[in-house]
């Protein structure tokens, strides 16, 4: 069989997508860790972060010096709202697939400077072969595309409308996970708790709570996690069966992006900062829950009062992760054309003000898991995640893989804890 080398950028869609890509491709080519005996290169591109093009072809220059003879594709993102643009400037570059067009992957491997970036394809009933690389867990698509509006997003334009998968389908797929080994999944979506919103087929009215509740059901599924909730859509019913179903996983990542209201306008976010904090109080009330966030600094037209503002709220609901960017302009968002953009140097102050903060609240957190006694489930020797997503490593032994086991943590850091198996 030929050999395949896929790279990937990005978030776990993308991880999610690549798995698929393989899986669709696996009669024909088997994976490998090294691009220099490929026969085929895939580079599977994000474009939410900054400079993803020029990423792109830098990568794609190096590869093609290590391996001048193999074929190459361009998948993902970036693919999508640049086409055939980047043939033009890598020529060498055999096809191009969009975000929203995984399941074509065979209808351009064979062609020449193949461009398939239609995000409006629905293949949202389309059963994919599972590639899964960890044996205890798996990641499950519930829906595609976004119908959010944020400024500074291009997904929207590079992914497509939103559609839900249909629920027999997701369930399906679940429950054979769940006969091969399967203990924890983790449902993927832009916004999975609006889920349900859209169909593409005749569906009964569901939304995202019903659906975790019917995968809760399954046999052999110990766990479940979900990425990303959007605080928009964090209603009652939602947080309720987030805090008391014992088989969802007390971790939910609640992207904040400002802590300012008149940022998350600007933003188009839907919700206030009042909201975000009523929303986030709920959420603490459940016993050893983690929260995870986003936040973007340098917005155009923050002000240092909206900064402040930003560091309050982390002040206040003291989050056990975040993921801080400097805002930078991405192509095809209506934010690109603000005209008041902050100074980036002043931008930078302020990413450096918020990780500082952080870095302090991670201290007193990491101190506070001392002789805390969690339930982790152990993904490789010696190591695994909490139920609230902490990473906590303990002795080593290979019969301990792939069970939920009781650690009592000794010693802590920001990143993570070490216990004693109990």
């Amino acid at each position: 069989m030929k050999k395949l080398f896929i790279e990937t950028f990005g978030c776990q869609m993308n991880v999610k997508d690549s798995e698929h890509i393989i899986g669709e491709l696996s009669d024909e080519f088997v994976t490998t860790s090294n691009p220099k005996e490929a026969d085929l290169i895939i580079l599977n591109t994000c474009s939410v972060r900054e400079k993803p093009v020029a990423k792109l072809f830098s990568e794609l220059g190096a590869l093609k010096k290590q391996n001048p003879t193999a074929k190459f594709g361009v998948c993902g993102c970036t693919a999508s709202h640049m086409g055939e643009e980047i043939i033009k400037r890598a020529p060498f570059v055999s096809f191009v697939l969009g975000a929203r067009n995984v399941s074509r992957i065979k209808e351009v491997i064979d062609k020449e400077k193949a461009v398939i970036t239609d995000i409006d394809y629905d293949d949202t009933t389309y059963i994919f072969k599972n590639t899964r690389k960890n044996p205890y867990k798996d990641f499950v698509n519930i829906m595609v595309g976004c119908d959010k509006k944020c400024t500074f997003c291009i997904v929207p334009k590079t992914r497509g409308k939103e559609i839900s998968i249909p629920m027999d389908i997701i369930l399906k797929q679940i429950e054979n996970l769940a006969r091969d080994g399967v203990k924890e999944i983790t449902l993927l979506g832009q916004n999975v708790n609006n889920y349900g919103k859209r169909f593409s087929v005749p569906h009964p009215k569901v939304d995202f709570t019903d659906l975790l509740k019917e995968v809760s059901k399954i046999d052999g599924i110990e766990r479940i996690r979900f990425t990303s909730p959007h605080p928009l859509h964090a209603d009652d019913k939602f947080l309720e069966e987030f805090a008391t179903n014992p088989k969802i996983c007390k971790h939910i990542h609640f992207p904040l992006q400002s802590g300012s209201t008149r940022i998350l306008k600007a933003m188009k976010r839907g919700y206030s900062k009042e909201w975000f904090l009523n929303r986030a109080n709920l959420i603490r009330q459940i016993p050893d829950v983690s929260i995870t966030t986003d936040i973007i600094v340098g917005f155009p037209g923050e002000s240092e009062e909206d900064f402040k503002e930003t560091l309050e709220v982390v002040e206040k609901v003291r989050f056990e992760q975040i993921f801080s960017f400097v805002y930078s302009p991405r192509p095809l968002t209506e934010a690109a054309n603000f005209e008041n953009q902050v100074d980036k140097e002043i931008a930078k102050q302020r990413l450096y003000k918020l990780q500082n903060l952080h870095a302090q609240i991670l201290d007193e957190i990491a101190q506070n898991q001392i002789g805390k006694i969690y339930k982790v489930l152990v993904e490789e020797e010696g190591m695994g995640k909490s139920d609230n997503f902490f990473t906590v490593k303990f002795e080593k032994d290979k019969n301990l893989l792939g069970k939920i086991i009781d650690v009592k943590i000794t010693q802590a850091n920001k990143h993570t804890l070490k216990g004693t198996v109990i």
